[in-house]
């Protein structure tokens, strides 16, 4: 529940139901996407997840990226340059998978927390599914030119069939694709490790023409720092590969004194320890791209790995067909494994960037398929002929994003500056978290600069160290700087309940676990957190206040003819945009692929055919514009009448809450007339009888005299609860008079005895006239006068105080009594106005219903802000006009 009750009303919103498709709420398709991996979810060994993430260290583009730094820079600068991004990759990575892997949450989840913020890890989220269709058209690019050696199947046909091969098996997520890792495994480290025992035992020469190997650049024969930078920069693109890894370990059991060592074991392993293997198969590519060139292969080919490793299984079998077998075979298996895993992290990171971006989710499988389609185009671009200048660009904005995470996660975190949990949900984070997002864009743009060479030939070939190093650096300054403020928007709730794992999602109806859940300030209840990602009602309401809410509120369903034609237009055209994209994109991969399709002979007229589709490419975008219109307006629509009926719905609780008290009220009026005929002769005869008692015994001593006393005030204070029922049963008509408010105000406060109570004061400010019914009036500024006096009853002599204000807002005189007490709980303030509710021992509990009602029947409203231990502030609103009659 909330801290404090602050602007307390009495009506409470009705959520609109949420439903999604079936395969949103079968989380074995999921995956948990955009939220916490849930406990009775991971049911998987420490063995089974690090092996299924440690399948996807198959990644041939590892032997590519070596074989491309050692023709280029030589061995002398390759083999160092490999070293030091080993350790690096190593030591940054091992803080990542430590923190995903304890708080079961995946790159995007993890990167909110750790100093980004909510919205401010879209950005990540692009990035991160940058890195996987990338690399996954290279691995589809290798796959293809595997299928076209062995078996002669066109380059174009192969990069579709290696795009639609991946969509089954990634469709079931971590379960289908742990199966297969275990299944195919310890096939491909035999294949993997055989070759290279028969050079070492039976070619050991070769090794020293690999040491021998000087490159095309200048410099290349010795150890050269411009050229060991250059290596360097290309290499750090491979930080990033830490997020796929951490989709899996997130499925890790939690880790206790009996699997401790098992999971630690696997945290590392599978966490930063991907780079020892990954290492090795660097070191593997840089060795068979040198044999490729040294055997006569052009450098273009001799980079392919089908040709890699058809050198590396020449050195087993004299066999032409069952070296280029082996090769296909090895290729193949190694593509699916690492290209499920690529395809899996692009589902995940697509669905984080849509959902903030939008509000919506299709689920994680849509955008499965649009991964697939992303990769299958620069597979049409021919991206693995880019794969140096591609990588080196990357890895500036890779390492400037990795820089900012390692110093949260190692610096700022130990400094206390960022909170010791992970935090991921958006009810508890600031949109955009300086010390991330301002460290990323920094570091990133100097990197850039950098590259492109205004810096001078060193900066240039060390622009993606520099990244990492400035993105370091501008983090912990600006988390010192801040104090760590932008990190949690408000104090994340302790959600309360009798003790179950599970708590029930009120907008979707579906059980999630404890740490998955978040208490909805806006709808009053619990709320999972990706329907708190999805909804676009609230406005951020838990962490805006109270005029801001109701600003955005009636921003569609205000007076305001262009806030309903034409609200938050940057969003809408960023909405606009993206959605372009995607329409471009798609419509691009056709275009692409027929021309790839119906690409002539050699001697054929190449230009006339790309020419023509380009034209007419060009003559489609002004429709894929108006459809990407057409789709964001639908979407405002579909938000527009959800809007409308939230607050209809609103409407309808406000009703049957008016219902509900009218019921009530019937109730103790037929109670109140029944008791008022029984019990007002019987004490009135009580009161007189008393009365005549203390005349006649004028010598009574005690106890007697405390005891007649007693039965004195008792039978009054009967009589007065009989009062107070009776006048909250009636509805008396209100006789409106003008009364200056400020002059009644110091009458009525006058005619209080306060003399032993707190210090009171007058700030009255109002200096106007109000259409009142003194009487009825003055029934509810009494009694919240004294309810004041009573919450001071606490205080010690002379620190207590009461302030009675007024002052006019707009059209309304407010007329204000504020006090110095204990305050109200969260929960007895969202009850306050509820008839026969009360905290004193003989209370009644209908002082602020009466309060309420008799405000309302002037045509105005009571409002109570209240902080326990610090006081209350009750506020009448009273209309400056005559209201219409109730």
């Amino acid at each position: 529940m909330p801290q404090g009750a602050r602007g307390v009303t009495d009506t409470s919103r009705l959520p609109a139901l949420r439903s999604y498709q079936s395969w949103i709420a079968n989380e074995t398709l999921e995956d948990y996407s955009l939220r916490y991996a849930a406990r009775s979810f991971r049911r998987w060994s420490p063995f089974v997840i690090a092996n299924t993430a440690l399948g996807g260290i198959s990644f041939l583009a590892l032997e590519a990226i070596g074989g491309a730094i050692t023709l280029s820079y030589g061995f002398a600068n390759a083999f160092p340059a490999i070293l030091v991004v080993c350790f690096f990759v190593f030591v940054t990575n091992l803080p990542v998978a430590y923190y995903s892997s304890r708080y079961n949450i995946d790159m995007d989840l993890l990167t909110r927390g750790a100093g980004f913020g909510y919205i401010g890890s879209t950005i990540t989220s692009l990035i991160y599914a940058t890195f996987t269709f990338i690399f996954f058209a290279l691995e589809g690019a290798i796959m293809a030119q595997a299928l076209q050696l062995y078996a002669d199947i066109p380059l174009v046909v192969g990069y579709i069939i290696s795009s639609l091969v991946i969509i089954p098996i990634t469709f079931m997520g971590v379960t289908m694709i742990s199966r297969l890792q275990m299944l195919t495994q310890p096939i491909w480290i035999a294949m993997l490790l055989t070759p290279f025992a028969y050079i070492a035992i039976g070619h050991p020469q070769v090794f020293k023409q690999w040491l021998a190997f000087t490159g095309s650049d200048q410099g290349g024969g010795q150890f050269d720092a411009l050229a060991f930078g250059s290596a360097v920069g290309v290499l750090c693109a491979l930080a990033i590969q830490i997020g796929e890894q951490v989709d899996y370990l997130r499925f890790l059991p939690d880790k206790t004194r009996q699997n401790r060592f098992r999971w630690w074991l696997a945290v590392i392993a599978a966490g930063p320890g991907w780079i020892v293997i990954g290492g090795f198969k660097i070191l593997c590519g840089s060795l068979l791209a040198v044999l490729a060139v040294s055997a006569g292969l052009p450098r273009a080919t001799a980079l392919e790995p089908i040709h890699m490793y058809i050198k590396a299984y020449e050195f087993v079998s004299a066999d032409p067909a069952i070296v280029l077998a082996a090769a296909a075979i090895f290729v193949l298996i190694s593509q699916v494994k690492i290209n499920v895993t690529n395809a899996y992290a692009g589902s995940l990171a697509w669905s984080n960037f849509f959902a903030r971006v939008t509000h919506y989710h299709p689920g994680r499988v849509v955008w499965l398929v649009f991964n697939i389609l992303i990769s299958l185009l620069l597979m049409l671009l021919g991206i693995f002929q880019t794969l140096e200048l591609v990588l080196a660009v990357y890895s500036i904005i890779a390492t400037a994003w990795i820089g900012a995470l390692f110093a949260d996660l190692v610096i700022l975190k130990p400094l206390k500056i960022s909170p010791s949990f992970m935090e991921f949900k958006r009810a508890h984070l600031y949109d955009f978290n300086p010390v991330g997002c301002g460290a990323m864009v920094l570091a990133s743009v100097v990197g850039v600069i950098c590259f492109t060479g205004q810096c001078g030939a060193l900066a240039q070939a060390y622009a993606a160290p520099m990244s990492f190093v400035i993105a370091v650096a501008s983090a912990t300054l600006i988390g010192i700087a801040t104090k760590g403020r932008y990190y949690l928007a408000r104090t994340p709730v302790a959600m309360t309940g009798t003790g179950q794992a599970s708590i029930r999602c009120e907008i979707c109806a579906h059980d999630y676990e404890r740490p998955d859940m978040a208490y909805c300030s806006f709808y009053e209840r619990p709320i999972c957190s990706l329907c708190c990602s999805l909804e676009s009602h609230c406005h951020d309401a838990c962490k805006t206040s109270l005029s801001a809410l109701e600003t955005s509120r009636s921003l569609y369903l205000g007076r305001s003819f262009t806030a309903k034609i034409a609200p938050h237009m940057g969003q809408r055209l960023l909405k606009v945009g993206g959605v372009l994209v995607a329409l471009a994109v798609v419509t691009a991969a056709v275009f692409l692929l027929t021309y790839r399709l119906i690409e002539p002979r050699l001697d054929g007229p190449h230009l006339d055919n790309g020419a023509l589709l380009l034209r007419v490419f060009l003559a489609v975008l002004p429709l894929l514009c108006i459809g990407a219109w057409w789709i964001v307006l639908s979407h405002e629509s579909r938000e527009l009448a959800e809007r409308d009926l939230v607050a209809s719905l609103e409407k309808l609780g406000e009703t049957q809450q008016e219902l509900a008290r009218n019921e009530r009220l019937a109730a103790i009026g037929q109670i109140t007339a029944t008791v008022s005929h029984e019990l007002r002769n019987p004490l009135g005869t009580l009161v007189t009888s008393a009365d005549i008692l203390r005349r006649s015994l004028k010598d009574i001593g005690e106890p007697a005299a405390g005891e007649l006393q007693r039965l004195q005030r008792n039978v009054w204070r009967c009589v007065r609860i009989i009062d107070d029922l009776l006048d909250f049963s009636r509805r008396q008509a209100l006789v409106l008079a003008p009364i200056a408010i400020d002059a009644w105000v110091e009458q009525q406060v006058a005619d209080q005895d306060m003399v032993k109570g707190p210090t009171l004061t007058l700030d009255l400010e109002a200096d106007t006239h109000v259409p009142a019914d003194g009487e009825r009036l003055r029934q509810a500024f009494v009694n919240v006068l004294l309810n004041a006096a009573q919450a001071c009853e606490g205080r010690a002599a002379g620190s207590a105080r009461i302030v009675v204000s007024t002052r006019r807002d707009g059209g309304e005189v407010v007329l204000a009594i504020s006090d110095n007490g204990g305050g109200m709980r969260p929960d007895v303030a969202q009850r306050v106005f509820e008839p026969l509710f009360s905290t004193k021992a003989f209370g009644v509990g209908l002082g602020m219903p009466l309060v309420k009602r008799i405000v309302e029947q002037h045509g105005g409203t009571v409002a109570i802000d209240t902080t326990e231990g610090r006081g209350t502030t009750v506020s009448l609103h009273l209309p400056g006009k005559p209201a219409r009659p109730q």
